[in-house]
């Protein structure tokens, strides 16, 4: 699901990304052929609930 996208190039310092260890950049950015880059993010709340029951993770909407 995308929950907003830029409608023009945004470098990636802008947004942080290198804060990021190579692992989280792994993790949750994807880079497309086009040029896109997806970056998957996910609130507090719901990590620490994916986190203590990962099985809600095969579930389509697991939280709703």
């Amino acid at each position: 699901m995308v929950l907003g996208a830029f409608s023009r190039n945004v470098p990636e310092y802008r947004l942080g990304l290198q804060f990021l260890t190579p692992e989280e950049r792994r993790r949750i950015i994807t880079y497309h052929s086009n040029g896109d880059i997806t970056v998957r993010v996910i609130c507090d709340y719901c990590s620490q609930t994916l986190e203590s029951h990962p099985e809600l993770a095969l579930q389509s909407n697991p939280l709703q």
